[in-house]
């Protein structure tokens, strides 16, 4: 992941009795140079840091008051409400000795069960903070995390790219909200039990000195990362099972239909949820659901696709997650439009740390050719790739894949090309067996990666946020109007009557010729058909599916690929070998 920003409390972390560090002033100069964000996020009222530091345009922002006041640009923002003066007129009453902000209130800490009696009995929806022999009152809600995401929310960047220091108290949210958390080995031993590393050293200068290094390397440290990780299920002892999505390339891999985009989807549902940026490129339209959650916006599909800039601009806001709905488009567009939307997103995530991932469905489309390491930045490590046909895509990504989530499988070739990836040619009958066994409820992550412990790990999907619907019999036998019903030709001249219903289309489809069906799948007829007449995006997704394949010479089988299409959309009561069983056509 990249680093972006670099938030730094104030007293105890850079600063030695209210002065900045020489060194670490410097070195916010050097990171700021090569276009690292630097933030300041301290307890200390604007006014009372600019006599301590001096001017404060040396950082690109100011988180104030334990993240009630924000500075961007000479401009302040107050986000909490200024205390109620009558609770000021009570604690000057008491004799309480206070400073007050534009929002904080601070006091000795040994004021505290004095300051928590007037608000208890004034009622008033205030917090104690404590930072050291210092007491803060704040209200609720007030933190210098909240404060950190509302001035990043600002800048455009996320707390997902941010490195956060710290020493005391009152940091643990700030450490919190960033993706990474530092705290300094001088300061709170509870922060440091918190945190996700601890800065040895002896002051600031420490701090200067990790700065210049994560600033040189550009990317969040490797040492602990499982905020980003997202829960696949739980194994067979009933433990859960979750993957590390940071710094990596995962491979989701599976026979058509055995739930590829299912594992995908919720993977993109718990990432999107904690605010991570997606982009999802969908050549056949599975994830337009994921719409649903906050942040998503779907483009394509009917319409063109978006151009380059349009998408760039959305990807710019932090929260914001696209889909890119390719499914209308000839197969030549699809790569087309993909061989210039890579390489832009990929020069976009250098630039500004978004999107978090980048989910290429139907992968083997796309990266097949040499040409890859123009499509892809191998560097990233921040790429899902969905495929059927993992032996089609080009060695070079294969070698990148640092892990793999496999639903059923039966190809042999596949078989073989995940052993190459992960496992030991020997194991090929043990793989065989356990892969080709799997319902459509579980997955097997495989070894090579830590969470694995070194085998295969066989697991039950967690639940899905967003559900694909199935309709139960919704058009099986509904008659369409005429004009509407599939007239089924050969060589331009219609064969038999229409088919009215789905159940009809089905059931001629056995009857028919290999050539008849062939000029119909290669020319895309069945998917335009269920698209334009029955309104079903998800059918004619999955219809398309196996015309595509079938033209990639993938499917043998095509009547049967077509018909547990429908049958599986719509439960009809298909036979062993695919046909409907029970149907009497009038």
């Amino acid at each position: 992941m990249k680093f972006a920003v670099l938030a730094l409390d104030y007293d105890g972390t850079i600063a030695t009795d209210g002065q900045l560090d020489t060194d670490v002033r410097a070195a916010i100069r050097e990171a700021r140079s090569r276009g690292l964000c630097v933030v300041i996020v301290t307890g200390r009222t604007l006014s009372d840091l600019e006599k301590v530091a001096g001017p404060l345009d040396f950082v690109d922002g100011v988180v104030a008051e334990n993240g009630a006041l924000n500075l961007l640009d000479g401009n302040s923002r107050l986000i909490g409400q200024a205390p109620p003066p009558f609770f000021l007129d009570e604690l000057r009453r008491r004799g309480i000795s206070f400073s007050s902000g534009e929002c904080v209130v601070e006091a000795e800490a040994s004021t505290a069960p004095q300051i928590l009696s007037v608000i208890r009995e004034l009622e008033l929806p205030l917090v104690l903070v404590f930072n050291r022999n210092r007491l803060m009152v704040l209200p609720q809600a007030i933190s210098k995390g909240v404060g950190l995401r509302e001035v990043l929310t600002l800048l455009r960047l996320s707390p997902h790219n941010a490195i956060a220091i710290g020493d005391g108290e009152n940091d643990h949210d700030l450490l919190s909200a960033s993706e990474y958390g530092v705290a300094v080995g001088w300061g709170s031993k509870a922060l440091q039990a918190k945190a996700d590393a601890v800065l040895q050293g002896e002051g600031p200068k420490a701090v200067a000195q990790y700065i210049r290094k994560t600033d040189r390397e550009m990317r969040l440290p490797p040492e602990r990362a499982d905020r980003s990780r997202f829960v696949l299920g739980k194994t067979d002892d009933g433990y859960p099972l979750a993957l590390d999505m940071r710094g990596r390339n995962i491979l989701i891999a599976g026979d058509p239909q055995s739930g590829k985009s299912w594992v995908t989807g919720l993977m993109c549902e718990q990432l999107i949820l904690r605010g991570y940026t997606l982009c999802v490129i969908d050549p056949e339209g599975d994830y337009r659901t994921l719409e649903s959650l906050p942040g998503v916006i779907v483009f394509g599909g009917e319409t063109p696709p978006p151009e380059l800039p349009d998408l760039a601009r959305v990807l710019r806001h932090p929260y914001m997650s696209i889909v890119v709905d390719l499914s209308h488009l000839p197969y030549r567009e699809k790569v087309t439009y993909l061989n210039s939307l890579l390489p832009m997103l990929a020069a976009l995530r250098r630039s500004t740390g978004l999107p978090h991932r980048i989910v290429i469905d139907e992968a083997h489309y796309f990266l097949h050719e040499p040409n890859v390491r123009d499509l892809v930045d191998f560097d990233l490590g921040a790429y899902t790739l969905v495929t059927y046909r993992l032996s089609d895509l080009h060695c070079d990504i294969r070698r990148a894949i640092d892990g793999v989530i496999v639903k059923c499988t039966t190809d042999r070739r596949e078989i073989r090309t995940l052993l190459a990836i992960a496992g030991d040619p020997q194991d090929e009958a043990e793989w065989t067996s356990i892969f080709s066994r799997l319902t459509p409820d579980e997955a097997v992550l495989l070894p090579g990666i830590p969470e694995a412990g070194g085998r295969l790990r066989q697991f039950r999907l967690a639940p899905r946020q967003t559900l694909h619907v199935r309709h139960k019999a919704k058009y099986t036998d509904l008659q369409l109007i005429e004009g509407q019903g599939f007239v089924f030709t050969d060589h331009g001249k219609p064969i038999g009557a229409p088919a009215r219903t789905l159940t009809e289309f089905v059931v001629a489809l056995e009857d028919l010729p290999l050539s008849v069906l062939d000029g119909h799948a290669r020319r895309g007829d069945f998917s335009q058909w269920v698209g334009e007449v029955f309104h079903d995006h998800t059918l004619a997704s999955d219809v398309r599916k196996v015309e595509q394949r079938y033209r990639l010479g993938h499917t043998r089988d095509l009547y049967k690929a077509l018909a547990e299409s429908i049958g599986n959309r719509y439960e009809l009561p298909l036979g062993p070998e695919g046909i409907c069983e029970g149907i009497h056509v009038k």
